[in-house]
């Protein structure tokens, strides 16, 4: 989801030969217009929801959902997104990692309910973590999140594809048929598509595929849920009917994150609420993004303002403005928010007074990252603008006594008035 780690902002353009096989679709009636609609705007929600993303791949960085069960146990967390599931070259859905989401052994200290797996359990891995959290919290909510590069679901979305491709979700991921053997209906609650990034060109096949995912999860269960990961990037949306886009789903996540980045030598903040006097880039926010959603058809209460637990830097930066949109040496990885209070002490920080944002620069390095009180802004404004919750990418970023989850669900508990 970093842009450093997966995302890259694409150009839009169409071969003429596309462009025909487009006109054809439309022709053929796969047009939006055509398209039959289940889902309906649910009403504002009572309290704002929060979601976040669980990584895989944190089983090597020492995070299991065994961490999660204080968050969820408390309130904190209302949904898990567990990242990721797999498009494989056949254009179906499958585990993306079978050893650490089907066959991982968990130690007694290391599991949720406190029991070594052994050989002779059919399920292990987090797949079988992630059951142990639903028995002892059955309200809490999992959701598989499909993520693949761009053209794997292109092809996967392609007319004649996509119903076998969201039978194949629907079959390994709701009905749980994990492996031969290993059949666990019930796991997941949903489907969440993190395609990055539909293309002009394919914005019919977008909203065809999301109209098939919803047709085949309302005839396999009730309540079950149906969300999307959509980007920051005014390129990544302004050509796609986000209108049709959100007949379909339950949830819009918005990725506001990766505002500035690596992909620059220019520093940046990462993930400010409000435009940054000096940014030389033009509604690079988060207020920016979230109305242009809005605009576009999506209704602020199906909208989750995404959160970033991670940070980025710089080396070798001008010290003037105390380093903020000076040029430097980006580093390419995207740290953990977890990291920053280790190395505080050893700069200034620097609060934008707009968006709250927060930096470090200590002559040299420039770090961009959120912190309690740049969240606590956030949230007060997506209950000002009646937004169904929030997105956290990813949960592991956060303290060992989850201070940044924390300050979320402290600030939803806390009534705000409403914009006027």
């Amino acid at each position: 989801m970093p842009r450093s780690s997966f995302r890259k902002k694409s150009g839009l353009r169409m071969s003429p030969t596309l462009f025909l096989w487009t006109m054809a679709l439309v022709a053929t009636g796969l047009c939006l217009t055509a398209l039959s609609v289940t889902a309906q705007t649910p009403p504002a929600p009572q309290h704002p929801i929060v979601v976040g993303y669980f990584p895989q791949w944190g089983i090597h960085n020492g995070f299991f959902v065994k961490n999660l069960v204080p968050r969820v146990a408390t309130g904190m967390l209302d949904q898990i997104n567990y990242s990721q599931g797999h498009i494989d070259a056949n254009s179906q859905c499958a585990i993306a990692d079978p050893n650490l989401d089907l066959y991982y052994s968990f130690s007694a200290e290391d599991s949720v309910d406190g029991t070594a797996d052994t050989p002779e359990t059919p399920l292990r891995g987090n797949f079988h973590q992630l059951q142990e959290l639903k028995r002892l919290y059955p309200d809490i909510k999992i959701l598989i999140s499909i993520e693949g590069q761009a053209p794997q679901f292109a092809e996967a979305a392609q007319p004649a594809n996509n119903f076998a491709f969201v039978a194949s979700c629907v079959q390994t991921f709701i009905e749980g048929k994990f492996a031969d053997g290993v059949e666990v209906p019930g796991l997941f609650d949903g489907i969440d598509i993190d395609w990055e990034y539909p293309l002009e060109f394919e914005k019919y096949n977008f909203v065809a595929l999301l109209s098939e995912f919803r047709r085949q999860l309302d005839a396999a269960g009730s309540n079950l849920l149906l969300t999307v990961a959509m980007g920051d990037n005014r390129a990544t949306y302004q050509y796609l009917d986000m209108q049709s886009v959100a007949l379909y789903v339950d949830e819009v996540g918005v990725m506001n994150y990766d505002y500035s980045g690596p992909w620059s030598p220019r520093t940046g903040l990462v993930a400010p609420l409000y435009s940054s006097p000096g940014d030389p880039e033009i509604n690079n926010d988060v207020d920016s993004t979230i109305r242009d959603y809005l605009k576009a058809g999506v209704p602020a209460s199906k909208m989750l303002l995404g959160l970033p637990f991670y940070a980025y830097s710089w080396s070798q930066v001008l010290r003037v403005n105390h380093g903020l949109f000076q040029m430097g040496q980006p580093s390419r990885a995207d740290i953990s928010y977890n990291y920053i209070p280790t190395i505080q002490n050893n700069f200034t920080q620097y609060r934008d007074p707009k968006s709250m944002a927060p930096w470090l620069f200590d002559g040299i390095t420039f770090w961009t990252y959120d912190d309690e009180i740049s969240i606590r802004a956030k949230i007060a404004y997506a209950q000002q603008q009646d937004l169904h919750g929030v997105m956290i990418w990813e949960l592991s970023g956060d303290t060992a006594d989850g201070k940044l989850l924390r300050t979320i669900s402290e600030q939803f508990r806390t009534p705000t008035h409403q914009t006027p």
